[in-house]
Parts: C-alpha cells; structure tokens; sequence
C-alpha cells in the first residue's frame, strides 16, 4: 500500500519468550493494541525492534508478521540496520516481496562509515526497491550525523520521502525546513522533544515510549494537530517522565518493562541485553508506576 507520510507511526517491539526465543504471537497482540488507538502506520524491526539481535530469517518473519496483523489498515514500514550494503539490499528485497510499504534505514552498523560511504550506503538500499524510504539521523546512537546541508545532498533520490530526525536538537527542524522546504516529511524521533518540535512544524512522530499508553500518545499527536497548546502540555507533562526513558542506553528494557507493567506485552529482551535487576530495575519501576497511576482519566 501507499505510504503517506504523516502522524505517529510508531517503533514497535519485537517480542520473545523468557528463553529468548521469537514470539510472534505475542507481537501481533501488540501490534493489535497499537493500531487501535489510530497510528497512521507501524515501524517494525528498528531499534526498539531489537532489529540487531534478530537473525535473517527472524527480521524477515517479523516483516510478514506485521504485514499480516496490519492487513492494509496502515502501512508497514521495515527498519532497516545491516553491518553491509548487500544484506541491506536483499533485505529491502525481500520486504519488498513481503509487502512492506517503505523502509526506515538506518547508517551501515559497527562500521563507522565517511560521509561519502554513508551516502553510498543510503543510495544503494535506495535503489533496491522503488519503495519509499525515512532516512534516521541519529548521531548520537549511530555516530553518522545527516545536516541538513548533507540532506540537501541527497534530495535528488526520488524515492527518499522522509527523515526521522534524532540528533537531539529540534533546531534541526527549522534548519531542515530552510534547506529543503517541504522536499521531505520531517518525523521527530526524540519522545521528549515532541512538543518542542510539534511546534516547529513537523509532519509526524515515529514514537517510542509511546507504544505502552498508545490512547494517550495518539491523543497528545492529535491535540498537538489541533494547536491545542494548553491541553497539550497538560498531558505531555504526564507524559514526559515516561518519554524520558527512551533516551537512555538501556532504552529498550527500559520501554519493554512499561509494555508490560501496562499489560500489553512482556519485558523478554534478547541478549547481550538483559532485564533490568536490583536498584535500577525499582527506580524505573517507579516511575513508570508513578505515572501509569497518574494516568489521565485513570
């Protein structure tokens, strides 16, 4: 299906069991539970989709599995995060075939490429398909940082629709729009700069911590639509204790744990990454206790 691109698409997890095995049942009843608040499409095999962890064939099945439970109510959008060019090209071959609707790519992985080779890199997944792809800036996380003047680069790629902007600074939001106009969608990535880049005029949100309060996530997108600042803020400070977790290291047992505690999945997380123990695990355990508490309309 097409892609438009615009709202919260959000980066959903991968769910195992406690043996770490892949458990696809258990992702589609959260992918049920997400596509029922209204997202406008999911991001499947990020990196809160453990997308690293997964082997060839589980990513690949992860695809058909959210292709299936999506069943054309939204598009299905393939992170991409491969250690070479041609796995990244076969594995947007294959999503391809699979049915997924435009890909999520990210830089090559453990190589820290030049800006010449990252271009490179983004310009050979881009041709593999003439599926509409997010480029994800995230230098902080993967040390490759798009500027907009390196965007403005890339503007010739016809199939590049949209950037999911994460480097942390929503000043990029404007200097996006100065450089390109409205060549692409702009999508903030930082849960706890969502207002903050709302404001500066983004199309949408490829949201994180989001994915265990998905009512009240879609809420703050809409009310953030609406220009509804007062009603916005009330809840985007309920809300901003719980987005602060997707920006620790550890985001994704951290994310996964708020999953469960919410009742929509489990905390299983696929090694060398561990569940949280001891004091960490009760200080994160607060606050998201605290705020689910302090739900609104709880």
């Amino acid at each position: 299906m097409s892609v438009r691109w615009a709202g919260v698409f959000p980066a959903v997890t991968t769910q195992f069991r406690q043996d770490q095995s892949l458990d696809l049942r258990a992702t589609a009843v959260h992918l049920e539970a997400v596509l029922a608040s209204g997202v406008s499409g999911l991001v499947v095999c990020g990196s809160l989709g453990e997308n690293q962890a997964l082997d060839a064939d589980e990513k690949r099945s992860v695809v058909e599995n959210a292709v299936r439970v999506a069943a054309g109510r939204v598009p299905v959008i393939a992170g991409v995060a491969e250690t070479s060019t041609a796995a990244a090209v076969r594995y947007a071959r294959d999503c391809a075939r699979f049915g997924a609707a435009g890909f999520m790519v990210m830089p090559p992985m453990v190589y820290k490429p030049d800006a010449d080779e990252a271009a490179g890199y983004f310009r050979a997944v881009a041709a593999a398909t003439d599926l509409p792809w997010m480029l994800y800036n995230n230098p902080l996380a993967y040390t490759v940082d798009v500027t907009p003047e390196r965007l403005l680069g890339y503007a010739d790629i016809p199939n590049l629709r949209a950037i999911k902007e994460s480097s942390g600074d929503p000043r990029r939001v404007t200097e996006i729009r100065l450089a390109l106009g409205d060549r692409l969608a702009v999508f903030a990535g930082v849960d706890d700069l969502i207002l903050e880049s709302s404001v500066l005029g983004i199309d949408g949100w490829v949201a994180g911590s989001g994915i265990a309060f998905p009512a009240e996530n879609q809420r703050l997108w809409e009310l953030t639509r609406a220009g509804r600042w007062d009603e916005a803020r009330q809840l985007y400070r309920w809300a901003a204790p719980l987005m602060k977790l997707d920006t620790h290291p550890k985001f994704v047992q951290y994310i996964k744990l708020m999953v469960q505690e919410a009742g929509l999945g489990a905390e299983w997380v696929r090694e060398p990454r561990r569940p949280l123990t001891g004091v960490e695990r009760e200080r994160v355990l607060g606050t998201i206790r605290a705020g689910l508490s302090s739900r609104p309309g709880s």
